[in-house]
């Protein structure tokens, strides 16, 4: 028997690499041009070696992929054929460069000599996702040195083009996977010999949804070490944050009242203008962010620093500024009481406190992220998801069941356009127990709350009314479905056991009347 074809020897050195290295997921779309890697993939899933999830729409799978890499804090690969399949990865690509998530993108090609010659399913898919990468290869030799990629993996995602000629089957049966083993994954701790001092009494530490891409524990320690009021875009990850921020400080008066001496902000503020309101009205504004090095590096502030820094000498905190911040959580929690009992500010209330402890949760991008950074209680058990590189509303039933495929249970929170949006990732969801929120107010309710709502014509290019079931198309799809309209029974569903996929519709009040709601509370929040 001659030697091995030249495709399948490429394949099979990838892949041999890639286990080597560590990675055990794979999401895979099927496709002609990418059957090398394809058949390669599932012979070493037969052999126990990595674990391949396969999802027909390519944007799905790479959702997906974001989804299983922020639960696991692993590398996830995705495999597709070449043509439009590589641009359906495009969505996942930035926001994973955005939040530097690392997705190994593999991408098959025809090979070079048919480039720009009218062959079929031929673009140019060399450097396709541009500066949305940390590293990008077009490889055509079969010994390509998988070395520098994975290196660049702790940057975001890395980008391999790869060219397979035909013949794309293989025609030998060697035991090629003989020898090759599963290696512990290096991980590259960044360690800081960096130091913060500060003299401030009257500090404020303002925490993105992400943390910055640090460790949730560490986090904490530096939080509760500078002793400063704590003011979090996820309450749920902190119990010791003020709750409510995000809506008293939309007053300017209690923006003014509460003007910080020194602001420091781990991670990117993307939710409440108010809070940014109140960033840049500080005296000096400190910025910790591992991505000002490699991704934001035009980030500004009086100081930066990409690794939380040692604490010297920080002044004592004046109490009575404490209790200020204090106070107006108090006064802003006692007019909760105003809001109607079925509301989507309520109901993100209610969501966050029904949740046992450490319930992984799935934040969806437009109202929910926001009603739960606004409305709901501050916790320090539950384990949160968001797709905050970019906050787009594409993929976000896929990041969801990508997360829950690494977890036991979990929950996600989305809006209808998010669900309708990302419908079709409803077709591949065996293996996986979630419980899958939607929050129907028949179209895109953020924009009744934005200065577009009173522009004409409003309805057909903001609200955007679909007039879809949620729960029907679920039910079509054979997934089981819940439509609720009262607090009595959505916290009775949300606290059923959850076992598979199924799908809760809350049905609330029209986009109109929420925006009211939420106009006469922040109205309200005025007279505190």
């Amino acid at each position: 028997m001659g030697l091995v074809n030249s495709s399948t020897s490429l394949a099979r050195n990838i892949v041999s690499q890639i286990i080597e290295a560590g990675i055990t997921d794979v999401v895979l779309s099927p496709g002609s041009r990418n059957a090398p890697l394809s058949i390669a993939f599932y012979q070493a899933e037969v052999r126990g070696l990595i674990t391949l999830h396969v999802r027909i729409d390519e944007r799905s799978a790479a959702f997906f992929a974001l989804g299983i890499a922020k639960a696991s804090n692993r590398p996830v690969v995705i495999v597709c054929t070449s043509g439009t399949a590589v641009a359906n990865y495009y969505p996942a690509v930035l926001e994973a460069h955005h939040s530097q998530i690392p997705l190994l993108v593999l991408t098959a090609d025809r090979p070079e000599r048919l480039r720009l010659t009218g062959a079929n399913q031929t673009t140019l898919q060399a450097n396709f996702f541009s500066d949305a990468v940390a590293y990008a290869a077009d490889i055509s030799e079969h010994e390509f040195d998988f070395s520098h990629a994975l290196t660049s993996l702790s940057l975001g995602p890395v980008h391999l083009n790869i060219q397979f000629d035909e013949p794309l089957l293989p025609d030998d049966e060697s035991d090629w996977l003989s020898g090759v083993s599963k290696r512990a994954l290096s991980q590259n701790l960044a360690e800081t010999s960096a130091q913060f001092t500060t003299s401030s009494t009257r500090g404020v530490a303002v925490v993105g949804h992400d943390r910055g891409g640090f460790a949730t524990h560490d986090v904490v320690n530096f939080l509760r070490e500078i002793g400063w009021p704590v003011i979090s875009e996820d309450p749920l990850f902190y119990s010791e944050s003020i709750a409510h921020a995000s809506l008293f400080l939309t007053s300017e008066r209690n923006r003014k009242e509460l003007r910080p001496e020194t602001v420091v902000v781990i991670g990117r503020t993307t939710l409440s203008r108010s809070i940014n309101a109140l960033i840049k009205s500080a005296d000096q504004e400190v910025v910790i962010d591992s991505r000002i090095e490699s991704l934001d590096t035009k980030r500004t502030a009086d100081q930066l620093f990409s690794a939380i820094p040692t604490l010297l000498n920080t002044a004592e905190v004046d109490t009575q500024w404490m209790e200020l911040w204090q106070k107006k959580s108090a006064l802003s929690r006692s007019l909760l009481s105003t809001l109607p009992d079925w509301c989507e500010e309520n109901i993100g209330r209610a969501l966050s406190a029904v949740l046992p402890a450490r319930t992984p949760l799935f934040i969806s991008s437009s109202r929910p992220i926001r009603d739960i950074e606004g409305f709901a209680a501050p916790r320090a058990d539950i384990e949160t998801f968001a797709n905050r590189g970019l906050a787009g509303i594409d993929g976000n039933i896929s990041t969801a069941l990508g997360i829950a495929s690494q977890r036991s249970n979990s929950v996600a929170i989305i809006g209808d356009l998010s669900f309708l949006h990302d419908m079709g990732a409803l077709v591949a969801t065996a293996g996986v127990n979630l419980r899958l929120v939607v929050i129907n107010n028949d179209g895109g309710g953020i924009f009744s709350t934005l200065p577009q709502n009173s522009v004409e014509g409003f309805e057909k290019i903001f609200g955007t009314p679909h007039g879809q079931d949620p729960a029907a198309i679920a039910q079509a799809m054979g997934i089981e479905s819940r439509t609720v309209a009262t607090m009595e029974d959505f916290v009775r569903e949300l606290s059923a056991p959850i076992k598979g996929l199924s799908v809760l519709v809350a049905k609330v009040p029209t986009r109109a009347e929420n925006a009211k709601i939420l106009v006469d509370f922040y109205k309200a929040i005025e007279g505190l």
